[in-house]
């Protein structure tokens, strides 16, 4: 058997390493146009910051498949087009510029993603980069150190974009962060993305949300003139607003690789990407995809979506490889669980957003969580975690971090939730590692479920700061459940009342019970206890406001 893989990153090379592993006899070639295979894309940012040497990231080459696995790569060979009907492809060997004729049993499209370039006026000036391969990476560091560049700009804010932005600041570039939509980060919901963006500006990071680009000025060379006109480089976004740059780093996202699989009538699905079944075939015989240019779909809706990340392309390229060889694997869907560190600041997220869900249809419920990540005596730090359920059947549907040490190992108990169906009343049950070094007898994990289980199971109630502004003043009764200290110098809600924990039960005749109450602390938990106070005294209804004052403010601010 002759199989064809386009494509050596990593969907192509995890495809022919495990078809290797099925079928000792099989003749594997691999053709990249690229002169880099099987590279880490997710550790280029970690390059350019020098954190990294650049061979950490190519561990492999094709001489190194060529001895372990006998497969065939050939590195500078782009496939020009495909013929499906005579089973062949036409090669062009980028060195020699020579085209030959190669033919296969079976296809595998890999042919990943390319970067979206917006349809701005000066996109191609001097100083602008996309970052999508090895060649860029180091295009981009050569670029800074030449021009001893100083002020940088960053145009999109998801996983690239942000972890960009810690590169070039630890380099110590001044970055400027420019989004085109209201929020930061497509991952979060917008609540989350406040809190990371506050953090961002504490770190001295510029951001600038709901603009677009209308014009780059920078270096340009008038031919006509004999002359060398030097342009100042700046930035003209929508608002009429400039701003100086050295350099640009466009981090607007990818669009998959999907001509060569047009060209032949293979099925373009929804999201743009190739469709294919949950074998990872296309609709044309003998012809699979896998990696950045194939449309998955979610685990939890069974929609098609697009999520080209690393992961993804490894999992998916097994599957492939597998099933080349006689195997009858599928591939079961992605609860599109990142994560990414800007800083010391680690985001992370798997399911689906409040806004998702809710699009989706589910009746949600929604919490905020922020617990140390270990015993407070052991150096701890903060983990604020946003919880979204489904009211009718109580399953956990997805949940957003952002934190420190110990957020990656959160999010992936989460992942594991979500994808066997939990409920959020068995949370807490789980029986979790526990040690002052790692963890909190109770974990932020137990602590999501428990606040969801209350919330929907048990009648204590959460509303949440946007809620909370839609209520009439004179209809609801704000209690401010910390200290008198805390009351007069932290800030306050407005129109709150001030009666601390210790002395609820003794004011319970300021309140009147067939007014709704909203109570709130710090966090929640204190809140929650009054919650509890009041219920059982017979108040009629009582709400506990979701991360407490903390996230208030912080929404407020």
């Amino acid at each position: 058997m002759k199989i064809i893989i386009i494509g050596a990153v990593a969907g192509g090379t995890s495809a022919g390493a495990k078809a290797r592993r099925g079928d000792e006899n099989a003749q594997i070639t691999i053709y990249d146009k690229d002169k880099f295979i099987s590279y880490s894309g997710c550790g280029l940012p970690y390059f350019i910051s020098k954190e990294v040497e650049l061979k950490s990231i190519i561990p492999r080459n094709a001489n190194f498949f060529k001895k372990k696995y006998n497969i065939d790569i050939h590195t500078e060979h782009e496939v020009l087009k495909i013929d499906k009907d005579k089973k062949t492809v036409l090669v062009k060997n980028l060195i020699t510029g020579e085209s030959f004729v190669d033919a296969y049993d079976k296809l595998v499209i890999s042919t990943g993603a390319t970067p979206f370039v917006p349809n701005i006026k000066g996109i191609n000036n001097k100083g602008i980069f996309f970052l999508r391969n090895i060649n860029d990476a180091i295009n981009i560091k050569e670029f800074i150190a030449q021009h001893s560049a100083k002020k940088a700009v960053v145009v999109g804010s998801g996983f690239i974009g942000l972890e960009m932005v810690e590169s070039l600041a630890h380099l110590g570039l001044e970055v400027t962060l420019v989004e085109i939509s209201q929020k930061l980060t497509p991952n979060l919901d917008e609540d989350m993305a406040i809190t990371l963006e506050n953090r961002l500006l504490k770190k001295g990071v510029s951001v600038k949300k709901g603009v677009t680009i209308t014009e780059i000025f920078g270096e340009e060379n008038f031919v006509a003139s004999n002359q060398n006109i030097v342009v100042p480089r700046e930035i003209k976004f929508s608002n009429e607003e400039t701003i100086p740059y050295d350099i640009i780093i466009m981090a607007t996202g990818v669009r998959p690789n999907v001509k060569l699989a047009q060209d032949i009538g293979i099925e373009i699905g929804e999201t743009g990407a190739i469709k294919v079944t949950p074998k990872l075939e296309t609709n044309v015989d003998n012809i699979y995809a896998c990696g950045d240019c194939a449309e998955m779909f979610c685990f939890i809706t069974h929609k098609p979506n697009y999520r080209p990340l690393g992961s993804t392309a490894n999992k998916t390229g097994r599957i492939v490889g597998e099933n080349l060889t006689g195997g009858n694997i599928e591939y079961r869907g992605n609860i599109s669980t990142g994560i990414f560190r800007v800083f010391d600041i680690v985001v992370a997220s798997t399911g689906l957003s409040e806004s998702e869900a809710v699009k989706a249809g589910y009746e949600v419920e929604i919490c905020h969580c922020i617990r140390p990540n270990k015993n407070t005596y052991m150096n701890s730090t903060e983990i604020m975690v946003k919880g979204i359920a489904d009211k009718n059947t109580h399953k956990l549907l997805g949940v957003q971090l952002i934190g420190g040490e110990g957020t990656d190992k959160r999010v992936d108990v989460f992942a594991t939730l979500i994808t066997y169906g939990a409920k959020v009343d068995e949370l807490f049950h789980l029986d979790l590692a526990y040690a002052p070094p790692f963890s909190t007898s109770k974990d932020p994990v137990q602590y999501t479920g428990m606040i969801l289980d209350n919330s929907i199971n048990k009648n204590r109630g959460l509303i949440t700061t946007d809620e909370l502004k839609t209520l009439d003043p004179l209809k609801v009764q704000i209690v401010d459940a910390r200290s008198s200290h805390d009351f007069e110098n932290k800030g306050s809600v407005k129109d709150a009342i001030n009666i601390s924990q210790k002395n609820v039960r003794s004011n319970l005749h300021k309140l009147d019970k067939e007014i709704p109450v909203v109570v709130y602390c710090n966090k929640g938990v204190t809140g929650n206890a009054v919650q509890n106070i009041l219920i059982n005294n017979d108040f009629a209804n009582v709400k506990n406001l979701s991360g407490g004052h903390r996230l208030y403010k912080e929404l407020e601010e």
